[in-house]
This record gives C-alpha cells, structure tokens and sequence, in this order.
C-alpha cells in the first residue's frame, strides 16, 4: 500500500485502534501501551531507562544470553545490577530468587519469558508475586513470547511486558511494543532525575500515545506508518482467533514438533518438559553431524534454521522458530526438511518416524479439544 502520512485521519484510527488491541493482547485492561519505530531491545532501553536512576539496584533472571543483555543495558543507566544466571536448560528456582529479593531493597527485577538463545520458557507469574511481595517493580521480556505463550499481565501483576513487532505478533520487524502498568508509570512520573536517553524517554512518548488513542494527530518522531498499519492487521488477527485459542494452538503445535524431534533422535536444550518454549525449539547437533553443513543441506529445501546462540557452545545445536502465523503445514515441511538432511548425513533414525510422531502427537491434542 502506499504510505500515508502520520497525521491522516485514517493512520490516527490505525494507530489508535492498534494500541486499544495491544491492551487485549497483553491482558492489562488498564495499562499504558507504547508503540515506538525500534526493536524488542529498544523495547529492553525503555523499560531500563524509564524506571531506573543511578544507583538503584537491580535483579536480573537469566536463562540465556538476553538475560546478560539486559544486565548491560541496566548497567548503563547506572543501575547496581545482580543476575542470577541459570545452568543452561534451566531456570532460576523461587527460593533463589526470594533468597536474593530478601538481601537488600531492589526497585526492579527481569526475566525473559522466552529466551531465544536456549528455548527455555519461565514462569513469570510466581516472580511477579514474589516482585509484589518485596515491593520491586517486575519487567518481563516477552520478546519471543508476547502472543504465543500465557500472559496475564494484569492478573499477575507484572509491571512492564514488552515485545518486537517480528516475533509472536507476526508483524515485520522494527517496532517496540511495550505496556507498563499503573505503578509503573506512577514510579516513572515521580523520578528524582530526568530519564538518561532522550529517545526512550516516555515524557516524549506518552503524550503521542494518548492522543492517538484520542484519535488526535501528534509529533515527536515520525511513526513507522506502515509497520502500524500492519500491526493493527495482526492484532485484528489476534483478537479475531483469541489469544488463549492462539496460547493453545502454540502449546499444541510445539508438543508435536517436540515429539518429533524427540522421535529424530535429537535432543532439546531445556531440561524439562515444563520449562520448554511453545514458541521455538533448541536442538543439540547429533554426534558426528557438523551443524554448518547440516544447515547448508537444509537451506536446500528452502527452510532456514538458526544457529546457536550462546557464544559458549554455539556450534552445539541449532533453532527452529515456531510461532505466530505458523500451520502444522509449515512445521510438516521443516520436519521433512530435517529428516532428509539428517538421512543424508548419515544420523541413525527409522525414516518417517519424525513425521508420523508429529502428526500422532497433533491428531491426540486434537481429539483432547473435542472432548472438553
């Protein structure tokens, strides 16, 4: 479509309607949505820059390297950062958390929902309680999340969830989505300092966002106008199929391609069954199988899978990214994809056994449905 400007009457309902969405997404009836040209790590800036002041401490959750990232965007705006680092394939456990909450006052803490490094998902909601318990300020990185996995951020009370437009939402990248909670902004609103950088700073997007969401024309920077346009179609999307229809058909869709993969003879990155992603899948390389080889032979079948992405052992196993739009069609053919270049580089599995779990393991979650 052709670009429209900011200001037309038609791009402010598109804009308007966009952030009024984002509040059924997220399930945050009465939080403060933002919409701002960037990515999930601005996303990441904002939420940092916004709520913390030098000298404030900080608890990072890590399950993977965007843990480690948001300790250095944490350090940069003078925050006294702690991390606590899970094994990889693990998570942090509550007593380790509570135990660290107790040891002196925090204002914020992290966690990433879904780290994309690993495929470990965490549950958000009983560190959200222990945040309340402790009066500290919880943001989640619902990067590769946000509309794919469980979000209840108001019911949690989780402070800030954010998100890239790329990932679960469906969109393509270059925007940061964020929504913060009432006493998110009420910390924010009463800051002793200004706020560090001068693009993130709310004091600067707030106003744009409520008069959008009064259908009123407004400046600060110039929006991202077709990104927002597809954004409101995605969200319709969303809204249209519901986000716990969406939620399950993720749960669904993994489980199967998990067993499939399981039935390939490779083996996950998360330990468990219950801290694994629905969102997408780590795989370790089998024995004997160079993983730029086996990508190379895959990209053959026009499917493309991610590297690892810890720097500690990234030759060790491999992504696949299973959300949003994605069909049982479209993991049939990565699946496929897999299963041939694996036969062809020699790993031992019976032929058609991927297949046939995946679609077993997606018949039976389809029968389950119809039964409740």
């Amino acid at each position: 479509m052709a670009t429209t400007s900011h200001v037309a009457p038609n791009f402010i309902e598109i804009f308007g309607k966009s952030l009024e969405m984002m509040r059924e997404v997220w399930m945050a009836p009465n939080g403060q949505p933002f919409i701002v040209a960037g990515t999930g790590t601005l996303a990441m800036d904002m939420a940092a820059g916004n709520l913390i002041e030098k000298g404030d401490n900080a608890l990072v959750i890590s399950t993977g390297y965007f843990g480690e990232r948001f300790k250095d965007i944490l350090d940069r705006y003078g925050a006294n950062t702690t991390i606590l680092e899970a094994p990889v394939g693990e998570v942090v456990s509550i007593d380790a958390i509570e135990n660290e909450l107790r040891s002196k006052p925090y204002k914020v803490l992290t966690m990433t929902h879904v780290d994309t490094s690993t495929g470990v998902l965490v549950d958000p909601e009983p560190i959200a309680q222990l945040a309340r318990k402790y009066d500290v300020l919880s943001i989640l990185d619902g990067v590769c999340s946000v509309a794919g996995e469980e979000i209840k951020q108001e019911e949690w009370g989780v402070d800030v969830v954010l998100t890239g437009s790329q990932k679960a939402i469906g969109v393509p990248p270059g925007l940061a989505l964020l929504v913060a909670s009432q006493k998110a902004m009420e910390v924010w609103k009463n800051r002793k300092t200004p706020v560090s950088s001068y693009y993130s700073d709310w004091n600067n997007w707030l106003p744009i966002m409520k008069a959008y969401e009064e259908r009123r024309p407004s400046y600060f920077g110039t929006p991202a106008v077709n990104l927002i346009v597809a954004l409101e179609a995605s969200l319709k999307i969303i809204c249209a199929e519901k986000i716990a229809n969406r939620v399950e058909r993720h749960k669904n869709l993994a489980k199967a391609f998990r067993a499939g993969i399981e039935a390939l003879n490779l083996e996950t990155l998360p330990k468990t069954e219950k801290i694994t992603a629905n969102t997408l899948t780590a795989i370790y390389y089998p024995n004997g199988i160079d993983g730029a080889e086996l990508r190379s032979k895959i990209a053959t079948y026009d499917v493309i899978i991610a590297g690892g992405l810890l720097a500690e052992m990234k030759a060790s196993y491999f992504r696949i990214g299973h959300m949003g739009s994605v069909s049982s069609s479209d993991l049939v053919a990565v699946l496929s994809a897999l299963e041939m270049a694996l036969l062809e580089l020699g790993h031992s599995f019976e032929s058609g056994k991927g297949l046939q779990a995946f679609q077993d393991t997606l018949l039976k979650s389809k029968r389950v449905a119809l039964t409740m």
